[in-house]
């Protein structure tokens, strides 16, 4: 959700990064789709999930290139649309492809296995809980505005990409975290996401808040640049939640739960760690 409105320069290798890491994004989610099929056999759901992961493609391209990226560069509210596409928007489609899922069904048996008892370790169990994706992204906006982190990275290029590429992960991780399409041994339940849910559209209002009053804001641009941006992050942060919440409820299968938590290693294999089907 970063991006500082100086101008870094648009010479081509600032362009060619971002169309090269997109791309291969991509084609690589459509190879792996591609070798799932011919290993468990087409299922309903592959064409929606594959058109779901080139939206949030797309969208993140619109983000990071002309004119949008030069948008961002010069405006504070042109970063903010950049933000919620980078942060919020591209993740959830993105999620709502499945894209451990994918993986797990186009991995070898061996490898597949592997990856299920990773999914279900403690420190990936922490890292990927409500509460600490809450953290990492709503957290990342009150670091970045009320510190001088914001303007650090305004002539930093590389500092630049490296928080775009935090707010990705960490819009993905809450995504995926609240309204996963994928299996998740130790995603609680929808209750409790429906609270951290909720504690996040009060967090970015708080924030959106404090940027349009101006209070411990550490941002250089105008105060009508501030207060426009505020008021985007706001608007379209709703958006994006509201979104979210109907991926939760769109995902969730109560029947399925019990399930859920009391999977094994086994029952995540190439065949079945679809739970959809």
């Amino acid at each position: 959700m970063y991006g500082p409105t100086h101008d870094h320069g648009s010479g081509p290798w600032e362009m060619l990064l971002p169309v090269a890491g997109v791309t291969l994004l991509a084609v690589g989610y459509l190879l792996l789709g591609r070798r799932a099929r011919r290993r468990t056999g087409s299922r309903p759901a592959d064409r929606w999930r594959a058109a779901a992961f080139l939206t949030g493609c797309l969208l993140l391209g619109i983000a990071l290139l002309p004119p949008m990226a030069s948008f961002a560069h010069r405006d504070f509210r042109g970063h903010m649309f950049q933000d919620l596409l980078i942060g919020m928007y591209a993740p959830l489609a993105l999620v709502l492809s499945a894209p451990v899922s994918t993986l797990l069904r186009a991995l070898p048996a061996t490898l597949a296995r592997q990856l299920t008892r990773l999914l279900r370790s403690r420190p990936l169990g922490v890292l990927s809980h409500p509460i600490t994706a809450l953290l990492l992204s709503s957290g990342g906006l009150a670091v970045l505005y009320f510190t001088p982190l914001y303007n650090a990275a305004a002539g930093q290029p590389v500092l630049h990409r490296l928080l775009q590429i935090h707010a990705l992960l960490a819009g993905f991780v809450f995504a995926w975290a609240i309204a996963g399409a994928d299996p998740a041994p130790h995603r609680p339940g929808a209750s409790a996401r429906l609270v951290v849910l909720g504690i996040a559209v009060a967090a970015h209002a708080v924030v959106s808040r404090l940027l349009y009053d101006g209070y411990f804001v550490e941002v250089d641009a105008s105060v009508a640049q501030i207060r426009g941006g505020a008021e985007i992050m706001y608007y379209g942060g709703d958006i994006a939640e509201l979104l979210l919440a109907a991926a939760l409820v769109a995902t969730w299968r109560p029947a399925r739960n019990l399930a859920r938590r009391s999977i094994r290693p086994r029952q995540l294999s190439p065949s079945s760690a679809d739970p959809a089907l």
